[in-house]
């Protein structure tokens, strides 16, 4: 017998103001002497109306480190006990600020709190999750009573234009060299932005007000039968196998932008269906862990409103249809977090006053780095 798990409460931090559509290329910079041909047609498509980076809009210098938004977000945080009396902080994001200390202990020390359990996750998009699933965890088995649980990404400071300068700058003698940045890598500065969520879970639900009881959470990769999707501090080779950051000479790192953020759009739209939906799905139907027609609320985290109508019919085809009017997502106000999206679009509508007790939750986040999916089902008590 495993101990109840409560989520009583959900922090959103998204620095600055929100970046219009419009603004996005003065805000991020542009890369050589053109605008970007790509940005329109990637925005008619993902259907995001604005976002928000950790970037001034008069300097272009980041405002906030990663560590600095999670604490941000923690801080907002109206837990049971104070900060100060947590057990376990347990942190997931893509790019941490650094290669090493870890992302949480760098967090930890952020927020000035005393010694308690740290740990951090990595990944893409599930990362935010695990270490949702790791404090869960701990609750769980009675190691602890509470924790605190965060997803977080800092991508602009990796999107803007002189991060691309010398990949494009080529000298005179070398006019076949391409003059602008790769679509895989341009794709993704019109994709993402920054923002952190964290909640505070507990063993017992909150004495007043609404609490989101865990009933279960349930994580897959797949890389064992695909090769990677979306990556950074590498580049892919033909046969679909990655080289490092390591084995590049420093001069390298720069030309080719190596530490960009990098996306195979053909894989990604091939696979993600299957592999984050359809499959997964099917295999919590036939476990009868999910019964579509017990659904109050939808929430999933897709990169792009281009996936809406594809997870629907991926959601079909498993046997799992949701209507969409029981959808809720932000990512045309909140933009595409990455591992902090969940936490958002959860916060958004815990504080809506939309929810009801006994009514149930059913979360959704891929991750294409390597094709990966975790889905996590709530009951509101």
């Amino acid at each position: 017998m495993t101990d109840p798990v409560y989520i009583n409460s959900i922090a959103a931090f998204l620095p600055n103001t929100p970046v219009a559509n419009e603004d996005m290329e003065a805000v991020l910079g542009q890369i050589g002497r053109r605008p970007s041909r790509a940005r329109k047609l990637i925005l008619r498509s993902n259907q995001i109306t604005s976002r928000y980076y950790a970037i001034d809009r008069k300097s272009g210098r980041p405002t906030h480190t990663n560590a600095e938004l999670t604490a941000a977000a923690i801080r907002q945080l109206n837990g049971n006990v104070p900060l100060e009396k947590i057990d376990v902080l347990a942190c997931g994001t893509t790019l941490p600020d650094q290669l090493l200390p870890n992302h949480a202990v760098m967090v930890h020390g952020e927020l000035g709190l005393p010694p308690c359990e740290v740990v951090a996750t990595s990944g893409v998009c599930v990362s935010g999750m695990m270490a949702l699933k790791y404090g869960y965890l701990s609750i769980c088995s009675g190691e602890s009573t509470n924790a605190v649980a965060t997803g977080s990404e800092n991508v602009s400071s990796l999107l803007r234009g002189h991060n691309f300068s010398s990949e494009i700058e080529a000298p005179e003698d070398i006019p076949e060299k391409p003059r602008e940045i790769a679509f895989a890598k341009d794709f993704l500065r019109w994709m993402l932005s920054d923002g952190a969520g964290a909640v505070w879970l507990s063993n017992t639900a909150n004495p007043e007000g609404i609490s989101l009881q865990i009933d279960w959470i349930f994580q897959k990769s797949y890389a064992g039968q695909l090769e990677t999707c979306m990556y950074a501090g590498a580049e892919k080779g033909a046969d679909g196998s990655l080289q490092g950051w390591r084995e590049y000479l420093p001069q390298e790192l720069l030309d080719e932008s190596i530490f960009a953020i990098k996306q195979d759009v053909k894989l990604l739209n091939a696979k993600i269906i299957e592999y984050t939906v359809v499959r997964p799905l099917r295999e919590l139907v036939r476990t009868g862990l999910i019964r579509a027609e017990e659904i109050d609320w939808f929430l999933p985290h897709y990169s792009s409103g281009f996936f809406r109508d594809k997870v629907h019919a991926g959601m079909q085809t498993a046997g799992c249809e949701i209507a969409q009017e029981k959808w809720f997502t932000n990512l045309q106000t909140k933009g595409n977090t990455g591992s902090a999206s969940i936490y958002i679009i959860l916060e958004e509508l815990f504080a809506s006053n939309r929810l009801r007790k006994g009514e149930t939750l059913l979360c959704y986040i891929p991750e294409s780095g390597r094709f990966s999916t975790a889905f996590m089902k709530l009951t509101v008590v």
